[in-house]
């Protein structure tokens, strides 16, 4: 498949608008897993922002950004907020909430805003790469410029490693 050269996604106009400079990294292919969109964009998977949305019983939704080789901590999240459970929000319900497809979710150009939860083990690179919102690339752009985009709190959200 050969990559679209005049992709315009929402999440590029909004680093547009910024003036936040980026690189597109092209996919040979849609990603099956964070492993092998690393492998495709030539990153560790650690400097990829996995973005993943959260449910509480009562409604309240989040996200919660993370590096691409953690996972996440439904109990850190929920003692976050004190609330009683977060459980992942089912696949079919991710793009009504987001406007994204599961695997290309990020903190940007979401039609609603959404508390966002970010991990600090995601402060170790510089540079991060995000979904572009298509699954056939991903952007490369420095972490505080990122960052500088939305309002997050900065709290552990990944499970412990063994």
């Amino acid at each position: 498949m050969k990559p679209n050269l005049a992709m315009q996604t929402p999440v590029m106009a909004v680093l547009e608008m910024a003036g936040i400079d980026y690189e597109i990294l092209w996919h040979q292919r849609p990603a099956t897993s964070i492993d092998d969109a690393a492998a495709q964009r030539g990153v560790c998977p650690s400097q990829m922002v996995k973005t993943m949305l959260l449910e509480d019983m009562g409604g309240l939704l989040s996200l919660v950004c993370l590096p691409g080789n953690r996972q996440v901590d439904p109990n850190k999240v929920r003692a976050h907020f004190q609330c009683r459970r977060m459980t992942c929000v089912k696949a079919e319900r991710v793009f009504a909430v987001t406007g994204y497809h599961p695997g290309t979710v990020t903190p940007l150009a979401l039609p609603r805003p959404l508390p966002v939860l970010v991990d600090p083990s995601l402060l170790a690179h510089t540079t991060v790469t995000i979904s572009s919102g298509d699954a056939m690339a991903g952007l490369a752009l420095k972490r505080d410029d990122l960052f500088s985009l939305f309002d997050a709190t900065v709290v552990s959200v990944c499970r412990d490693e063994s």
